[in-house]
């Protein structure tokens, strides 16, 4: 069996076979291979007009430009780049601290590049910032090439100034459109590289708080052949925006957490507007309702000892006389509320006022933090406006005439026993003591309290010599007194010294005893004067016929001072006695009379400069023994008789009773 072969249309038709089927399948083949054949044809011929036409146009406008000339000058590639950000602190801020940036390109003659800053966002409070030359790498600046400032922008900044080649600062407002810098080729094109840095304002440094400084620097390109815009503003070639930043880092003396270490509480008698930590102010007051008596200062510090950013809640509780008021940091505070204790929100140091409530008595002020945690607690005392009882005492009991400051101390007490602080007056007794010095109707007012020394001083002017006594009130007049105090005398002597004596402060002394030598001026009636300064001895001081020791201050040369100045008052503590110069030694060891010898000196009337003597008696130890020894042996000798005599009396007593 031969196997079956297909045979093509075209050999069947060609071999004679013609019917219907073949010829229909040779028609469709012919007919659809002519029909492919035309359509691309057809389409080959769109597609070559289309690029013929392209390449004309393209050609023509070719021509075109080889043919033209440029109608303006290029800055080109412009290049700005941010070096390094700002990183400026609460005291420096400088070229070392700007954030610095770089502009170069080709910059052809007439064009220029201008710079300015607009700002993004600051810490509230924050400053200025201002733009400034750091370096170029530019071949140089001469004529043909200049940097400046430019003012605001209202013709583009094209225009070249003529004349400076200097490098220049401005400070820069932070605003579109302000004063700018400017690069300029005025003569010839070149590449230009110049670097600028940006720092905040170094001349308010109060201005610089902590936080990040977000700016844009805004950078145009300008040529000379630009075209005005309708409104007359030439537009810039080009303009690139960079931002960058300055960053001031949170200080840590800035910190907002207390610390109970730094932290203190002072009880001050003024207020302050800012301080340190200082010793407390000895606080009493009048307790007239109302009346400030002291100041709290709060120093509510962080562990940097930092003074305006702790944050804190301070309570300050009053027992018993006065009361508390809320009021602030000020020379010159505002009292906003007052209570027995006071809450505040504290943001540093802070300042409460004590204040009188009427009553009088001893204050406790206590002071706590709720965050820090911790306490203090401070004193005062309130008095009443009158005093219950006055005390006066005499500091310097011999005056002179004229002036004699505080010659007279006062101490009170009000009815509650609290110390009374007020103004006390003091006045003659009697129209007689009124002649020496004072006055008997019109009282004189003593200097105020001194918490520091615990008494009030009152002066009396002397008239003439005499003595004369006077009384301490605490009021103005005798009349509106409520207490007066106790008669003290006062001597009121001649100024003026006429002779010298020399004294021991006793007759006689143990070996080694401590003792007091006086050099103690007279007047010319032989009595005892005020305190002075005056060469009361003749050269050579006093000489002693003893061993003498001394105690420091007082030495064995202190004993030949001629020019001497006496004591006011008189002291149990030092030895000091008024109206005398003193000294401290030591007696020998061995007994026997110790004599001071000295001669008036030239401070004196002639009459006065004559030898002057004063002894003392240090008891010999061994011969004080011996003098004990023989008492008591004469003693035993007598209780010897006497035990000899009863014995015999005895004897006969009972002789007689056996007779």
């Amino acid at each position: 069996m031969k196997p079956y072969k297909k045979v093509s249309p075209v050999i069947r038709i060609s071999q004679g076979e013609r019917d219907v089927s073949a010829r229909a399948t040779h028609l469709e083949a012919a007919t659809r291979k002519f029909l492919v054949t035309t359509n691309e044809r057809k389409q080959m011929s769109t597609k070559t007009n289309f690029k013929r036409i392209a390449l004309v146009a393209v050609a023509s406008l070719g021509l075109g430009l080889l043919s033209s000339v440029p109608a303006k000058a290029v800055v080109s590639s412009l290049t700005v780049t941010v070096n390094q950000n700002g990183t400026a602190t609460f005291t420096k801020s400088d070229s070392t601290t700007a954030a610095t940036f770089t502009i170069a390109g080709l910059v052809e003659a007439g064009d220029s590049v201008t710079a300015y800053v607009v700002t993004k966002s600051i810490p509230s409070g924050g400053g200025a910032v201002l733009i400034h030359n750091l370096d170029s790498s530019t071949p140089t600046l001469s004529a043909a090439y200049r940097v400046d400032t430019l003012a605001a922008n209202t013709t583009g900044g094209n225009a070249v100034k003529a004349g400076n080649t200097a490098d220049s600062m401005t400070v820069l407002s932070t605003t579109a459109g302000a004063s700018q810098v400017r690069i300029s080729q005025m003569a010839a094109t070149g590449y230009v590289s110049h670097t600028f840095g940006v720092q905040l304002d170094s001349s308010t440094p109060t201005t610089r708080v902590a936080g990040t400084y977000s700016y844009s620097l805004v950078v145009k390109s300008w040529h000379a052949g630009s075209t005005q815009s309708a409104a007359g503003v030439v537009q810039p070639n080009e303009t690139i925006v960079r931002d960058f930043t300055i960053t001031i880092a949170a200080a840590t003396d800035l910190s907002t957490t207390p610390s109970a270490v730094t932290s203190f509480v002072d009880i001050l008698s003024s207020p302050q507007a800012s301080g340190s930590d200082a010793s407390d102010a000895v606080i009493s007051s009048v307790s007239t309702a109302g009346t400030a008596a002291g100041y709290i200062y709060v120093g509510n510090r962080n562990a940097s000892n930092g003074v305006t950013t702790a944050r804190d809640s301070v309570t300050a509780t009053v027992t018993g006389a006065g009361q508390i008021c809320a009021a602030a940091l000020s020379a010159s505070p505002t009292v906003t509320s007052c209570g027995k204790s006071i809450k505040v929100s504290a943001i540093g140091d802070y300042q409460f006022v004590l204040q009188a409530d009427g009553t009088s008595g001893a204050s406790s002020i206590l002071v706590t933090s709720s965050v820090a945690g911790w306490s203090f607690t401070k004193a005062a005392s309130f008095y009443a406006v009158a005093a219950k009882t006055l005390t006066a005492t005499v500091a310097h009991p011999i005056g002179k005439i004229g002036s004699n400051t505080g010659i007279i101390r006062v101490t009170g007490v009000d009815s509650s026993g609290s110390n009374w602080a007020g103004t006390p007056f003091i006045y003659a007794s009697s129209a007689t003591d009124a002649l020496v010095g004072g006055s008997a109707t019109t009282p004189a007012t003593c200097t105020a309290y001194d918490a520091t020394l615990g008494y009030a001083q009152c002066s009396i002017t002397g008239l003439t010599t005499g003595t004369a006594k006077y009384k301490v009130i605490d009021a103005s007049t005798i009349a509106a007194a409520t207490a007066t105090s106790n008669e003290v005398s006062i001597t009121i002597a001649n100024s003026t010294p006429a002779s010298v004596k020399l004294s021991f402060n006793k007759a006689t002394y143990a070996p080694n005893e401590r003792a007091f030598i006086y050099v103690t001026p007279l007047d010319s009636a032989g009595k005892e004067i005020q305190s002075v300064t005056a060469d009361l001895l003749a050269t050579g001081g006093i000489t002693v016929n003893g061993s003498l020791t001394y105690e420091s201050p007082y030495r064995a040369e202190s004993l030949t001072v001629t020019s001497i100045t006496t004591s006011a008052s008189t002291s149990a503590t030092s030895g000091a006695k008024a109206g005398s110069a003193v000294y401290v030694v030591y007696m020998p060891a061995a007994g026997g009379k110790v004599t001071l010898t000295a001669t008036g000196g030239t401070g004196l009337p002639v009459a006065g400069r004559v030898d002057v003597t004063a002894s003392a008696t240090v008891t010999d130890s061994g011969a004080a023994a011996l003098a004990a020894v023989n008492a008591l042996a004469t003693t035993v000798a007598s209780l010897r008789t006497l035990i000899t005599t009863l014995t015999n009396l005895v004897l006969k007593i009972q002789k007689k009773v056996k007779a």
